[in-house]
């Protein structure tokens, strides 16, 4: 898409973080905006200063983890604006701990929201986006994982497995829709830390998918290690927005924030291909290797 000017962008998880600068990014490049979040108050704060800078804007609330909230969401992008250019699959959750510690209920809600929302859009938004392309209007579909989706950090279990699962649909709705005869675009957006809100994202948690025991000790020190990490992030949401546009408007399926972690990522790659055993994901940065379990007692 060379040129996305009066072209709807759909975007969830648009209240804070990414999401908020992608709308912000959209617009200035002129596009009409469905805003679709789980909290109303941020939500209706971007919608507000979208619509105050003299900008089209549109909100909804939306668990992206409910398909027939994106349904809705769908229906009404497509019945009010008559055209969505862009559709951005970016509302995520985080969690962290060992394993094995981890919970079914935390492993429904971060597979809820991180997979099953990306799904949802999918299903919800791609078979119109194909009737409008064979109309002869195209469109692009953005996708958010992280460099968890590439790498398979230490506590991170559920997150990773989350991310790494967008990282693989991604890859195939790019395969599909040429298989299917289709030029709509697809990018695949992998940032590493970046300062926004995930750190606090058991926020946003459902009261039925709420833990009634306190948090382990690794579930704790993970917390505490992605806060960390993500308040160091040095490259700003705004930039991994501008990022991502220019990967829309050139037409490039990869975008990678931080490519110096690429040297991770190949290290991991070519111990699968050696037969050795899996590479350290901190090998870069041992500084951020968690220290030694045997520090620990039992929980």
């Amino acid at each position: 898409m060379r040129d996305l000017a009066g072209r709807t962008a759909v975007i969830t998880g648009a209240g804070s973080g990414l999401g908020l600068e992608m709308a912000r990014r959209a617009h200035v490049l002129g596009m009409r905006l469905v805003l679709a979040d789980v909290e109303p108050g941020p939500l209706g704060r971007i919608v507000d200063e979208i619509r105050a800078a003299g900008g089209a804007a549109l909100g909804q609330v939306v668990d992206v983890a409910d398909d027939g909230q994106v349904e809705r969401l769908a229906d009404r992008a497509f019945g009010e604006t008559g055209d969505v250019g862009l559709l951005v699959n970016n509302a995520g959750v985080g969690g962290g701990g060992y394993v094995w510690e981890t919970s079914e209920k935390e492993w429904r809600w971060v597979l809820g929201v991180n997979v099953m929302g990306v799904v949802h859009g999918l299903r919800h938004f791609v078979p119109r986006m194909l009737e409008a392309e064979a109309r002869g209007t195209g469109s692009h579909v953005v996708n958010t994982a992280s460099i968890a989706g590439w790498l398979a950090t230490p506590m991170l279990g559920v997150y990773n497995a989350s991310k790494h699962a967008v990282v693989a649909l991604t890859e195939t709705l790019f395969h599909d829709l040429r298989v299917a005869g289709s030029s709509i675009g697809v990018s695949l957006l992998s940032p590493a830390f970046v300062p926004t809100g995930i750190a606090r994202s058991d926020r946003n948690r459902p009261a039925d998918l709420a833990d009634a025991a306190p948090p382990t000790r690794s579930q704790a020190r993970a917390q505490a290690a992605v806060e960390r990490a993500v308040a160091g992030g040095k490259i700003g949401a705004a930039d991994v927005a501008r990022m991502t546009f220019e990967a829309v408007l050139e037409g490039r399926f990869y975008v990678f924030t931080h490519p110096q972690i690429l040297e991770s990522v190949q290290a991991r790659h070519e111990a699968a291909l050696s037969g050795g055993p899996p590479a350290d994901p901190y090998g870069q940065r041992p500084d951020r290797r968690p220290n030694a379990a045997r520090q620990e007692g039992p929980d």
